[in-house]
């Protein structure tokens, strides 16, 4: 199934070559471009996507706020976003992270890296390293309100779940986890597919949001479970 993308970045330069390397892959297929938020988000009332390539930092809407405006729901459903930052733009990142992305990239990522990110959410999963997302939290965990607020769609969860969202929030992989809790990969992944079921949530970057934002990790603080 061909993978339809839009692409949103406010330099020509960088767009062109984004294109180049999309379209020279048989099951990804650019639809369309924007130069910054706003055309992005006329651009795809025109056209149907399932990943936007959003740039965040551009003229007359920056990609935190086309991003908080594409997740909010826009029939059929909206496509995922998947955004790119530069080192010095890690706030930004996070703020985009809340505002319903799947994830987030660097610039300079290589080529096959973006390939396989795209991919990876189309599919509905998110591609946040998961070195750079305990990093990013604990870095801009002020932004995550006034306190810790225990969401009451946090008592669904099993014990077993709650320690697998830990581990999920501590930036763990699937298989790290599997390690860690000595079960199978496939186990874990069952296990995270409920969570985020169960939690009404799009995909593990927002439950790693909740995580923090609930209490259940304190940025800053080494976490242990057993």
């Amino acid at each position: 199934m061909t993978i339809r993308v839009v692409i949103v970045d406010d330099q020509a330069l960088v767009r062109a070559g984004f294109r180049m390397v999309l379209d020279s892959q048989p099951d990804l297929e650019v639809v369309g471009e924007a130069i910054d938020g706003a055309d992005a988000l006329r651009v795809l009332d025109r056209v149907a996507a399932d990943v936007v390539v959003m740039d965040i930092r551009m003229p007359t809407m920056d990609g935190v706020e086309a991003t908080r405006r594409l997740c909010a729901g826009r029939p059929p459903g909206p496509p995922r976003v998947l955004v790119l930052t530069t080192f010095d733009t890690e706030a930004d990142a996070f703020a985009a992270l809340r505002a319903g992305a799947s994830g987030f990239l660097l610039k300079n990522v290589p080529p096959e890296e973006l390939l396989a990110a795209i991919r990876v959410v189309a599919e509905g999963d998110s591609v946040v390293a998961p070195s750079i997302t305990r990093r990013l939290l604990d870095r801009f965990a002020d932004q995550l309100g006034s306190g810790p607020t225990e969401d009451p769609r946090m008592s669904q969860l099993t014990e077993r779940e709650r320690e697998i969202l830990l581990l999920v929030a501590q930036g763990l992989s699937n298989a790290e986890i599997a390690g860690r809790v000595h079960v199978a990969e496939a186990t874990v992944k069952t296990h995270v597919g409920r969570i985020l079921a169960k939690l009404q949530l799009r995909d593990r970057v927002q439950a790693v949001v909740l995580a923090y934002e609930s209490g259940l990790v304190v940025p800053g603080a080494e976490t242990r479970t057993t």
